[in-house]
Order: C-alpha cells, then structure tokens, then sequence
C-alpha cells in the first residue's frame, strides 16, 4: 500500500512482533484498517536458530530483521518501541510502561513466552542462563568462549570444571545447543589453544524425563536423537531431576556436577501479560481463546502463539509453542478481522499440522511429519531448506546459507567474538573454585568421583 487509510478505518494494534505478530501485520497489508505494532524491541528474532548465535555459528543480524524494514512499504501500519504494562478490555484502551495510552478496535495479544525456571527465577536463573533472546543468546557464547580462556590459563586441577557445560532440558532446545557445543569443543577449538585440549571438555545433557525430546516426537526418533549426540561425546543423563543450581554447579538427587557454564533449556512460561487482571486463563497459564482464537465475550480481542492456549477439537492439551502455531493463527487473525470489517462471518481456526525437527550438529537430525520419520543427513538437509525458507529478508538467507557451507566444509565459525566490556576481568573468578557446599544431602567426593 502507498498510503494510509482514512483516519476512520477500524485500528488494529498488534502486540508483538515475533512470528504470530508479523505474520499478522503483513496479511493486513490489503484491509482497508490502520495497524500498529508495538515490541520492546525494533527486531524480529528467528528464535529457531538462536542457538547458533549461541554456539558462535551465526551472529546475531543473520536471524535478526529490523521490523520497521519488514513492513517499510506497507502504508497502512506503524511500528512502536515500547512495553505494553496492561490491557484494559472494557474500555479498549492498552498502557504502556511509560504511561501512554493507546485505544484500538481490534487487538491482537502475540507476546510470546520467556524462560521459566519452573518457581526458582531468584535463585537458578543466577547461574543457569536462558535461551529466548538475542542478549541471552551473546551471554551464553560469552560464557562458553571465556571458558575456554580461563582453562587455558588454569591450573590442571581447575580445568574440569572450568571444561565441563551443563545443559538442563532434553527438548529440541537442549539437544540442538548440546550437539552444537560438542561440535564446537571437538572440531571449531581444536586446534586454537596450545595448554588445553578442547577434545577434553564435558557436555553433559540433562532431561528429567526417560527420554529426550519426549514431547512431540516419536520414541524412535528420541533414541535416534540420543544416538547421534553420543556420536558426538555429549554425555545423555535421563531421568536426571534438578534439585539444586548454585555457583558450585548442578545438583541431582544422588550426584552433583561442577561445571563453570550452564544453561538452561527446560521449559517456557507465558509473557506476564498473560497474568492481566481480566482475561481468562488456561492451566497452563496461557490466555484461554474460543474457537476464531478470540478472548471470550471480547470478539474484537485474540491471542496467538506462545501466550495463547487453543485447544483444537477433541484435544486435551493446546497446541505447541511453535512457529509455524504461530504464523497459521497470525494469518487466520488477519483473515477474521478483514471478514469482520467486512460483516462476514468468521470461521473456526484449523491448524495445519507440518510436523517437528531438531538438529543434532552437523548432517546429524531428526524430522517428523505425521507417518513421515527421517533422521541422519536426509533429516538434516530437509531442516536447513525450512530454516532458510523461513528466515525474513534476502540478506538473511544468503548470510546463512554461506556461513554454514563455510562452517561444514571448513569446520571454522566466525563468529567466536567475545563481546562485553572488559570481559577479561571475568577470567580470574572462573579460574577460582567456588568452595563445595556443605549440605547434608550432598555426596561424598568419593561418591561424586565414581559418578563422574
């Protein structure tokens, strides 16, 4: 569109700019409706490969877009930096944490989710890092690669730990940074220290469940996950409850773990948002949508993706958090308000099922796609070609298509950058062992020697 609609036409305001939110402002590009979009970020984040700016594959502006560039041309919306504080639905009306008040016809909530360390935020979530944004993900490579610095320089008896990484959670999360962190350790370090041998270092997987990616896959796929990261010297711990994180490591039910880096990938929890006074919740505390992913008695508000919880017909649990949830409901939202405008009547929302992948390092993965189960190198050729479709821009899917035919016939990774100020200052305190906990469930060293 080159220019925007009368000032009557019916405003949309979208919050959230991740998959379900642009997904929705794009298909409203031809509705005679003005939109804002408002995101306390300027960017759209491809979460799916944002455990590759993690492990030093990619850096950040390959799976990140600017949203004011996506939707440069589409005259009839607007992008606003800001954090949405509350919604008032009576009187149709959102506040912003800075106190501006934005009133709408229609309102999309498509928030998103963050990380849930499952009641202990205070405690865990100090030493056990997330996975759901860009600076988590910068963090978390900082972390890694200056681990790796401080063994250099350690004495031998602190290198195991400073050598060893924990990751918490066996779903596609957990599997695709732990496979990518071996590969680095094995194959990307090998040859870039002299006092070291990163070979040598520990990845150790963690999932309280009886099997990996326990949720959505097929059993045999989850063996197959486990197998392949075996290949790989990722040590697959199941049935390993967390008790305890602190900054002497990880603490099971009859062992403990030092390790230097851990990071968290065991589950998700709605935006606060979905905590407003007034809007109906699912047990699973996401927002409760009717069948057109409306809020009920409030036809002109919905909620999609992460934050919403649908519940197709004769289901029992709402469907994943997962992009391609996501971006369906977000084109389906558009179409409803395009057909309410219009005094059309809406349709019920049916989800298209395209199946779940997850990648285990190099030409290592495992797909499922109703009967259809591949893993091994097919698998992982059939993800790369769905990563790049999907990735926004022509820029974005050029970038990352080289770096990874650079990173699979050379092995190197350019984006091993330390980032943060000062971050040298960090090496002495990892290099010093924290003092062991004394507390009476703990192991003894004898006992957590024979484990290890």
């Amino acid at each position: 569109m080159t220019g925007a609609p009368a000032p009557t036409a019916p405003h949309v305001l979208i919050i959230g700019g991740g998959f379900g939110g642009l997904a929705a402002l794009r298909r409203l590009a031809w509705s005679p409706v003005w939109v804002t979009l408002i995101d306390r970020r300027n960017h759209h984040l491809f979460q799916p490969l944002l455990y590759q700016v993690a492990m030093a594959g990619l850096s950040p502006a390959s799976i990140a877009t600017p949203i004011r560039s996506i939707v440069r041309r589409q005259g009839n919306a607007q992008v606003l930096l800001g954090s949405v504080a509350g919604v008032d639905m009576e009187r149709k009306l959102v506040s912003l944490e800075d106190g501006t008040r934005l009133g709408y016809d229609y309102l999309i909530i498509a928030a998103g989710a963050q990380t849930s360390y499952f009641g202990h935020e205070g405690d865990w979530s100090k030493f056990a890092l997330g996975l759901k944004t860009v600076e988590d993900a910068l963090e978390i490579r900082r972390r890694v690669l200056l681990a790796f610095e401080a063994a250099e320089r350690a004495p031998p008896h602190a290198r195991r730990r400073l050598l060893s990484f924990v990751i918490i959670g066996g779903g596609p999360t957990g599997v695709e940074v732990a496979g990518a962190l071996a590969e680095l350790a094995r194959y990307v370090l090998t040859d870039d220290f002299r006092a070291i041998e990163p070979r040598q270092a520990r990845v150790i997987l963690l999932e309280a469940a009886g099997r990996l990616l326990a949720n959505g896959f097929n059993q045999k796929l989850s063996h197959k996950a486990a197998s392949q990261l075996a290949e790989l010297g990722v040590e697959v711990r199941l049935g390993a409850k967390v008790e305890r994180i602190d900054e002497f490591g990880v603490h099971l039910a009859d062992d403990s773990i030092e390790a230097a880096t851990i990071v968290w990938a065991a589950g998700v929890q709605p935006n606060p948002l979905a905590q407003a006074p007034g809007l109906p919740r699912h047990g699973s505390g996401r927002l409760q949508v009717e069948a057109d992913c409306s809020i009920k008695d409030h036809p002109e508000v919905f909620a999609i993706g992460d934050i919403a919880a649908y519940l197709p017909r004769s289901a029992a649990n709402p469907l994943p958090g997962l992009a391609s949830v996501a971006i369906q409901q977000g084109r389906y939202v558009a179409q409803a308000i395009a057909a309410s405008v219009n005094n059309r009547r809406r349709r019920r929302f049916h989800y298209r099922d395209k199946g779940i992948m997850a990648t285990i390092g190099r030409s290592r993965a495992v797909l499922e796609a109703g009967s259809l189960r591949l893993s091994g190198r097919l698998a992982w050729l059939l993800w790369v070609v769905v990563h790049i479709w999907y990735l926004i821009g022509f820029h974005n899917r050029v970038a990352v298509m080289l770096s990874w035919c650079w990173s699979y016939l050379t092995y190197r990774r350019g984006a091993r950058l330390i980032t943060g100020e000062r971050s040298w200052e960090m090496l002495p305190k990892l290099m010093e062992r924290p003092p062991r906990p004394s507390s009476p469930s703990q192991p003894s060293s004898s006992r957590r020697r024979r484990s290890a």
